[in-house]
Formats: C-alpha cells, sequence, structure tokens
C-alpha cells in the first residue's frame, strides 16, 4: 500500500490511497465467491451458475461487493499506518476500482488540531461568589405560598389578580361568531387578550361589557392574525386568590415528611445553599477555562464544531418535546440557528481539546478505579446493580465517554487549584 499525505489546512488532510493489484484481484475473486453462491439464473440452482454467466448478469453486483467490503479495508489500513485519527467519516473522491488494477482513491479528512500549550498556570482569574442570603429562603416560601394558593369566590367587582370566570363570545371580522362558557383566566396574566382583561376589570358576578380587540399578528391561529373582532364578556364568577399560612400545618402539607415549619425552612436552605454553590462552581470554572483559551490560539475541526450545534438543537427539540410542543411542526431557520449557535460551538470545541491536550500532558487521565468509582455511583443513583449497569453502558458506548468526562472533572480540578482566582 501507498499512502501520501497533504496537508490542506490546520485540520484538513488528504490522502491519497494506492493498494496493489494483486489486493485487488483477490478481493474480486473473494467477491465473485460470495455473490455466486447466492446468484439465482433460470435453469440453475441457487449457488451452481457458472463464473462466466456471474461475470455477464452479475458484474454490478460483484464490483459493488468489492467496493463495500475492500475500500473501507483499505481506508482503515491506510489511517494505521498513518496514524491519523479522523474526527468525521471521509470525502472519498476519485476513485478507481477496476479488476485485476490498483485501487486508488483519495480521502479528505478532518483532524483534530496540534496545540502548543501556553500558559496555563499562575493566571490571575475574575471571580467572585455570589453569596447566599437568608432572604432567599423567604422567597422560596413565598413562591410555595403560591402554588399551594387558593382561590375562593367573594361579591365583589374583578381586580388584577383575580380569578375570573366568565362566558364571552367573539366576532372576528368576516367570520362567524365563536362562543365558549365557564372560561377561567388570572387577571393580568397575560393569558387572554388585554382588552379582554380590562374588559373583565370593575365587572361582578353577572354584568356583561362589550369590547373590541385585535388578535397579534403571531397569534396561534392563523386565520385570526392581524384581524380586530367585537367581544362580549359576561362575568359568571369572581375569586381571589387566597394564601396559606406559613405554618406547621403548610410544612406537612407540601411533603416531604416535614413536621414543622422550621424542619421545611430548613430543607429548602439546605436546596437553595446546594443550588448557589453549584453556580459558583460553575461560574469559577468558566473564568478559570475561559482565562487559559485566552492564552491559547487553534483551529478547530469544522465537523466538530457542527456536531456540536447538531447536540444544542437536539436538545432544544428535546425540550419542546417535554413541553408538549411537538417539534417538527415549528418552522426552524437552520441557516440563522447555525449563526446564532456557531460561536458558542466554537468555543465548546476548543474547551473540549484543550482539556484533552492540557489532561494528556499533566497525566491526567482518570485511571479504571475513577470509571469504576462513577458506574457504583451511577449504579446507585438507578438502584440498579452495578454490573448492570457498566454492562448498559458498554454495549451502548457511553462508558467511553464517561470516562473522557472524568478526563475533563481532572483536569478542570488541576485549572483551579494552579490558577489564583481574585475578586472581580
Amino acid at each position: 500500500m501507498k499512502v501520501d499525505i497533504e496537508e490542506l489546512g490546520a485540520c484538513k488532510r488528504r490522502l491519497q490511497v494506492e493498494e496493489a493489484p494483486e489486493v485487488v484481484t483477490r478481493a474480486w475473486e473473494q467477491a465473485f465467491d460470495r455473490v455466486q453462491r447466492e446468484a439465482r439464473l433460470p435453469g440453475f440452482r441457487k449457488g451452481k451458475v457458472p463464473r462466466s454467466m456471474i461475470k455477464l448478469h452479475f458484474a454490478d453486483d460483484v464490483r459493488q461487493e468489492v467496493a463495500r467490503r475492500l475500500i473501507p479495508d483499505v481506508y482503515r489500513q491506510a489511517l494505521a499506518e498513518t496514524r491519523i485519527e479522523p474526527v468525521e467519516e471521509p470525502d472519498l473522491q476519485e476513485v478507481t476500482l477496476e479488476e485485476n488494477a490498483a485501487l486508488k482513491f483519495a480521502a479528505v479528512v478532518e483532524v483534530k488540531p496540534a496545540i502548543t500549550l501556553g500558559a496555563y498556570t499562575g493566571l490571575a482569574v475574575e471571580h467572585a461568589a455570589k453569596p447566599f442570603a437568608e432572604s432567599e429562603v423567604d422567597e422560596a416560601l413565598s413562591a410555595l405560598q403560591e402554588q399551594h394558593a387558593e382561590y375562593r369566590a367573594v361579591e365583589r367587582a374583578a381586580d388584577p389578580g383575580d380569578l375570573a370566570i366568565i362566558d364571552y363570545t367573539l366576532t372576528p371580522e368576516g367570520m362567524e361568531p365563536r362562543s365558549e362558557s365557564d372560561y377561567g383566566f388570572v387577571i393580568g396574566s397575560g393569558s387572554v387578550l388585554p382588552e379582554m382583561e380590562e374588559a373583565v376589570i370593575g365587572l361582578t358576578a353577572g354584568g356583561s361589557r362589550q369590547a373590541r380587540v385585535r388578535f397579534g399578528d403571531d397569534h396561534r391561529n392563523e386565520t385570526l392574525r392581524g384581524k380586530a373582532a367585537d367581544a362580549t364578556v359576561t362575568v359568571k364568577e369572581v375569586k381571589e386568590k387566597v394564601l396559606p399560612a406559613l405554618d406547621d400545618d403548610f410544612a406537612k402539607s407540601v411533603g416531604g415528611s416535614f413536621e414543622t415549619l422550621d424542619a421545611l425552612k430548613e430543607e429548602v436552605r439546605k436546596g437553595l445553599q446546594a443550588r448557589r454553590d453549584a453556580e459558583n462552581r460553575h461560574a469559577l470554572e468558566t473564568a478559570v477555562l475561559d482565562a487559559v483559551l485566552a492564552n491559547h490560539t487553534f483551529e478547530v475541526p469544522e465537523a466538530l464544531v457542527l456536531r456540536q450545534v447538531g447536540h444544542q438543537i437536539e436538545h432544544a427539540r428535546e425540550h419542546m418535546r417535554r413541553q408538549g410542543v411537538d417539534p417538527d411542526r415549528v418552522p426552524w431557520d437552520y441557516k440563522k440557528l447555525l449563526e446564532d449557535l456557531r460561536p458558542g460551538a466554537e468555543k465548546a470545541v476548543k474547551r473540549a481539546l484543550l482539556l484533552e491536550a492540557l489532561a494528556e500532558k499533566e497525566g491526567l487521565q482518570a485511571g479504571d478505579a475513577d470509571v469504576d468509582a462513577e458506574v457504583e455511583r451511577l449504579a446507585q443513583a438507578s438502584q440498579r446493580p452495578a454490573p448492570a449497569v457498566r454492562r448498559m453502558l458498554e454495549q451502548s458506548g457511553d462508558l467511553q465517554g464517561i470516562r473522557h468526562t472524568l478526563d475533563e472533572r481532572k483536569t478542570v480540578d488541576f485549572l483551579i487549584e494552579k490558577n489564583q482566582a481574585n475578586p472581580a
């Protein structure tokens, strides 16, 4: 085999590959045998079609069989000989494949860049941890109160914040009237047209009012977009929000086996403190990595950037699914998305490649014991046996991903230890 390498850039290589005719001839013979075993022609039993007839009637099948098996094999051998590790599938060009002749093709591949390490220790990093305030506990308890609030009927005019139960009729321009009964909404929540909210304010149960409304240009119903309509609103019931008292009974009602309000407060405090610690840790990691990245300039493979963009889009689509929205029914401007997401994706790829280079330089790769401990942690979290979790991770290919994540974690810890964080 002959392989010539041409640099097309920091992250791109062109491999000009040539395999000997005898290897091609052998592959052709093996393909003839495989096709012959499965070939059928009138007058011949399966597997008994003569070679001459195979060449006449199944030449394309044989050629496809050779290409399917030989080209990937030769490509893998070329990578092994040159020690090139592509980050994506190759772009095969100029393929020459003929019986009893040398196989020739070019493979354009993207590779990780060679990173020249600059300063990554002893850096002054601007970071100030955000302190935890006791007032946050009060805010969280107030939010819990809101979640457990009840609405009780009142005999007064509707005010903002009240729950209004209404009957209404809408007559859009040029369209038939449409009505709905017992429709409830919180005044001021923005869940209905603003003109309808205004019409309800000041009305008591049994009161009616007419209003002129206009549907927004982005209304979910395309037939109503930009249209005006006459509305008749009749209030059937007005309900005011009643917050539960912050006491031991409230603590018992929210779940979690809390017997007292103090116990609930302590649990809320622990949760908020843990969240704040995580936020501060993330901010510190970002500040340190940004400082280290500022000392390193290198290109990144386009394939990895596009893969990162793809991950972000799929994450957004999955978020929509969890919210009950079908992402396939949303008009996606992928060109605009790529433009918007590219800077962040490039930075994420640079960070990952730099951490990989630093882990190798400092010998920070995770050991088998680290991987075992992580598998055990995952097993405990999922309440499944560790061997079963490991088998699942091995079968899915995620075990190597866990090792990579642990490498990054060790490297980030190292960078935080070796760089000085100062208040911003």
